[in-house]
This record gives C-alpha cells, structure tokens and sequence, in this order.
C-alpha cells in the first residue's frame, strides 16, 4: 500500500514497551513530525490539553486505566476537537470491539498485524481528520448504532480486519483438529493458510511445527518453533517464549535463546534500551550463558556505558574463562587484559550455544 507522506503528530499510549516499540517502527513510513509515547492515560489526557494532536493510538491496557476508558475520557474531556484514536489490541471478541466503538474508536487493529493491515487503517484514521461535518456525522452513525442496540451495522465498519483474523483463526482451529488426529499433511495446509494471513501468529508456527514434527522432519519442527518463539520475545510474552524455548531444548540442546537473538537484532538496529530490556529476559531463560553478557557488553559500549559494559564482560568472561571473544572485549573496553579470579571455576558448566554477536 502506497503510504502519503503528511506532516503528523502522532501520540502511542501503551504500558508495554514492546508494543510501543512495534508501533513506532511501523508508523515511519507515515514520516510524522513528533511522536510522543505515554505509559499512562492520565498522563497522555494532560498533555492533549496543551498539543495540538493528529492521530492517536491506544493499547488494549494502559498502566492506569484500558483503553476503552481512555477513549471515553477523550470523547468526554475534548467534544470539539477531531482526535481520531485507533484501539491497537489482541482482543477480537465482538463485545470488544463494541465496547471500542461505542466508546468512539476511529478504527481497530488487531495484534500482532501486518504492515498492510496497519497502514490501511491508520490511513483511514489520519483522512478521518479532514472529515468535513456530513463525514463526522456519518463516523457517529456506528456510536449511534450500538446504543440503539443495531450492533451488526455498527460492526460493519470494522468487519474487514475482525474477519481477517478470524479467517486466520478458522484455519488454525482446523489445524490443531488435524493435529488431534494426526493428519499432518492437512494440519500443515491448515497452518501454512493462518500464517499467510496473519505472519505474525505465533501459535500457527507452533501448530506448524508439532505438524512437521509428526511427519518426522525434525528440521522443519524446530525451524517453525524457532520462528514461534522470535515472535513471543518480539512481543515480550516472556511466559510464552519460555515455555517453547523449554520444549526446544529437549530436542537440541544449542537452540538460541530467543531474546537473545532478539537483543542483537535491536542493537544492530540502535535500539539501545529495547536490546538491554531483551538481554535481561535472556538471562532470565539462560543466566550462565556468556554469549548474552558478551552481546549485552557490546551494546553497552555501543551506547557509551563504559561501566556497564565492563561488568558485562567481566561477568562472561568470568562464567568461561576460556572465552577468549569476551577477553578481547573486555580489553577493548577496559584498556586492560582480562585476568581469571583465582577462585577456580566449576569443572562441570552447561554449555549453551547461543547466538553471539561477532
């Protein structure tokens, strides 16, 4: 889709700084002037007092209030002013999305979306602002319809994004049945058509994979969980990518930690914070692992930490003296040669190979 290029203000509110990361990165292709980011909805409803907004999208939570709630105190608090709010949100369930429009959402997008399904909709949601007065009251029609209680009409403006998620649920719902009954092939078709419509559905690629892995390509399984697993750390679903990460281990003990994949990635991309957050839940799944304190080290020193960065080295350097990767960084950081604690280290340590960002 052939995003305009128009001079925005946008405003994120989300209490999840994956999300809000996600969110940023996605609306670049609009080249919006500023975008402003608020945990909190009481936050974000004092700024809206004093600046001048085009555009805002909401997260299904807030740290303070969800965000329905925030939506009816925007309509409250400014009744003149244009400020058409997207929901962002997992949530598809049809009193979900009546509850949104009701409250007086400008369009609803369904997590994890795709670039197109984004960009369609907060293109509707910035052309919403130059709505003359008969559009306005043609965008009030679907509020108007729910309290009279019209709710098929009132969805019909949302129905497009809602259906395609629930075609990818279809198909997922077919898969597992398959699944159960160990018709493979099928389960893969079933799977592979979720996936096409929604590339982000990470329990598709988990279905995907038990499929392959039923059919004996081992391979093909731990690809699929891998994939599975990069997409719960990119949405910091922590509980999630352990779980997955625990079944993929059983079956190859070198299986990347997904979260530290995910902070090498982030730090390529000079998202210092997002890739130290990562580097944290890494450690939480791996926390002997010197690969994640030498990646952690590195975009410390990258992000002009010095201290920082030395302890991390320090600390991989100390779980594998042998390490000699971690040595030189630590030289380099330090300006000094890295020398082992005379405190012998354990003669048995788990191994992990894990990705390391040479």
């Amino acid at each position: 889709m052939q995003t305009r290029h128009m001079s925005k203000h946008m405003l994120i509110v989300s209490d999840n700084r994956q999300h809000v990361l996600w969110d940023q990165r996605h609306v670049s292709p609009f080249r919006p002037s500023r975008v402003t980011t608020f945990a909190n909805g009481r936050e974000a409803l004092e700024y809206l007092q004093n600046e001048a907004v085009d555009v805002i999208l909401c997260d299904a939570l807030l740290a303070d209030m969800d965000g329905v709630e925030f939506i009816i105190r925007i309509r409250r608090t400014f009744p003149n002013r244009s400020l058409p709010v997207v929901m962002v949100t997992s949530e598809n369930r049809r009193n979900k999305v009546l509850d949104a429009i009701s409250a007086g959402c400008s369009g609803y997008i369904l997590r994890p979306y795709s670039n197109t399904t984004f960009e369609r909709h907060l293109q509707i949601a910035f052309e919403m602002e130059s709505f003359g007065e008969v559009d306005r009251l043609q965008a009030e029609e679907a509020k108007d319809m729910v309290a009279m209680s019209e709710f098929d009409d009132a969805i019909e403006a949302f129905e497009e994004i809602v259906f395609e998620e629930d075609e990818a649920q279809r198909y997922f719902d077919m898969g597992c049945t398959y699944l159960v009954e160990c018709r493979y092939g099928r389960a893969i078709i079933a799977f592979n058509r979720a996936i096409k419509i929604n590339r982000l559905f990470a329990e598709a690629y988990k279905g995907l994979a038990d499929a392959w892995k039923g059919k004996g390509e081992l391979a093909k399984y731990k690809e699929h969980l891998q994939t599975a697993m990069d997409i719960h750390a990119r949405f910091d679903r922590f509980e999630e990518t352990k779980k997955l990460f625990v079944e993929a281990l059983k079956c190859d003990s070198d299986s990347p930690n997904p979260f530290n994949t995910l902070g090498v990635s982030l730090r390529r991309q000079g998202d210092y914070p997002g890739a130290f957050h990562a580097y944290q839940k890494a450690l939480e799944l791996t926390p002997s692992d010197e690969n994640v304190y030498y990646n952690m080290a590195k975009a410390y020193y990258l992000a002009g930490m010095k201290r920082e960065a030395a302890e991390a080295a320090a600390s991989a350097c100390r779980l594998n003296p042998g390490f000699s990767e971690g040595g030189k960084l630590y030289a380099t950081i330090t300006g000094r040669r890295w020398e082992a604690p005379d405190a012998t280290a354990p003669a048995e340590r788990r191994e992990k190979s894990v990705l390391r960002d040479d």
